[in-house]
């Protein structure tokens, strides 16, 4: 039995009956019986101005939203993110410790977070058994950075200094487990090409490369801590980077290869995160480092408009990670009320909460993700296709043996759809898909 859901700008989730028919080939979408990798699955940033606008519903709102987004009925999220720290949709700009030369961390505390991120977190747990976290910070304690501000500048680069960060990631981790939340893997810094209005910090290759072989890496060791360390989250090399003469200079692996290449810095790195401009680089790495495994961080953003047009591009950018390997899809803002940035951005968001009404509306991007993460579990198998969908459909297969099949019609017109298993010729499909349209379609 097929079941097929189908998403336009004017009807979303519908149920409809594909026609089944007998085929062994199709021009359109067709499995080649390759497995390709194994999924983590899907998830969300968890972000103080996503939670306070959420917490100011009435209870039972709050519950219907995070049952939605976490719960195997909903969304599923399981592969969710975090924030160490400040980022730029925090309420405010803080770090655990801003205690000038704090080198022991005698002032860390994750007091902020008790109010915010935490609660946040613990009501995605009640519905989500299996949450997995992975955390980034945006930027050090300033007091560790010249110059000393959230949002500009580099980690100074001494012993004293790198050491004492080192153990910050460690004081975070044990301090979430002390609140019953457990941190799986960590990314060293957010963006680290990025010198933002925002909290950042920018890392130069080998600096990194120093920190995590000789400060982060045989610190959590010491610490027997199990929490994974991916290299990232990088937001790049740009393909569109010059120097002054003219010439590109980011269009190749040397950031990524400067670190991989050192055997010692290497063992401790488990996977590698890219977002933004690291769709154009995830590739590359995929095809030098197959080894490695490769994870999505940060799902686009937008202007805060939240178009059907703007849902078939993140949609397009689900189907691009998975096809370059990747084992996992993060959202970025789940929920957002209708204030902006502490920056000045407004962005798109999954759900929008209105402050005046608290009336709840879902965008388009929620479409998007329900066409994946709701049918597509935890542990499926990315499965190879050829056919003239290849860059607007995927299929995976479930733990249970189940197909899903997920394809978007991006043009203004219908166009006939039909996929084939060659495996499995009875379950051939034959339909005709609307204009603009989500469809996910799922084999039994």
């Amino acid at each position: 039995m097929t079941t097929w859901i189908e998403s336009t700008p004017d009807a979303y989730l519908t149920e409809k009956t594909p026609t089944t028919i007998t085929a062994t080939t199709s021009p359109d979408l067709q499995l080649t019986g390759e497995q390709l990798q194994k999924l983590r699955g899907f998830g969300g940033c968890f972000n103080e101005l996503g939670y306070l606008p959420l917490s100011k519903l009435p209870d039972d709102q709050q519950q219907m939203i995070y049952r939605d987004l976490f719960s195997p009925e909903g969304l599923n999220f399981t592969f969710n993110r975090t924030p160490i720290g400040a980022n730029d949709f925090a309420e405010t700009w803080y770090s655990y410790d801003e205690s000038d030369g704090d080198y022991a961390l005698d002032d860390f505390s994750v007091a902020h977070d008790e109010q915010t991120l935490v609660p946040y977190i613990r009501n995605a747990q009640r519905y989500q058994p299996n949450l997995e976290l992975f955390a980034s910070p945006w930027t050090p304690p300033t007091w560790m950075k010249f110059p000393k501000v959230y949002n500009f500048g580099r980690i100074v680069m001494t012993p004293e200094n790198l050491q004492a960060y080192a153990d910050y990631f460690v004081k975070y981790i044990r301090a979430y487990e002390k609140l019953g939340i457990h941190i799986q893997r960590v990314c060293p810094q957010n963006e680290v090409f990025a010198d933002q209005k925002f909290p950042s910090c920018r890392w130069h290759s080998e600096d990194l490369r120093i920190f995590i072989r000789d400060y982060l890496g045989p610190t959590f060791k010491q610490n027997n801590l199990d929490t994974e360390i991916f290299l990232g989250t990088l937001n790049g090399p740009e393909d569109m980077s010059f120097d002054a003469s003219g010439i590109k200079m980011d269009n190749y692996n040397r950031y990524v290869d400067n670190i991989l290449f050192d055997d010692q810095a290497r063992k401790y790195i488990t996977g590698i995160g890219y977002q933004w401009a690291g769709q154009h680089a995830i590739e590359r790495t995929h095809a030098s480092w197959p080894e490695m495994e490769l994870i999505q961080t940060e799902s686009e953003c937008g202007y805060g408009e939240n178009t059907w047009q703007y849902a078939e591009y993140i949609f397009h950018l689900v189907n691009h990670y998975f096809t370059a390997g990747a084992t996992a899809y993060t959202y970025w803002n789940m929920i957002l009320g209708d204030t902006i940035s502490t920056w000045g951005w407004h962005q798109n968001s999954m759900f929008s909460i209105d402050s005046k009404t608290q009336a709840v509306t879902r965008n388009p991007e929620y479409y998007v993700m329900r066409h994946y993460a709701h049918y597509v579990k935890p542990g499926a198998r990315v499965l190879a296709t050829t056919g003239h969908f290849n860059s607007m459909g995927k299929a995976f297969r479930n733990p249970d043996s189940q197909v899903v099949v997920v394809v978007q019609n991006a043009l203004n017109r219908e166009l006939p759809f039909t996929f084939a298993d060659p495996d499995q010729p009875d379950e051939g499909i034959q339909v005709t898909l609307a204009p603009n349209s989500f469809n996910t379609f799922v084999l039994d």
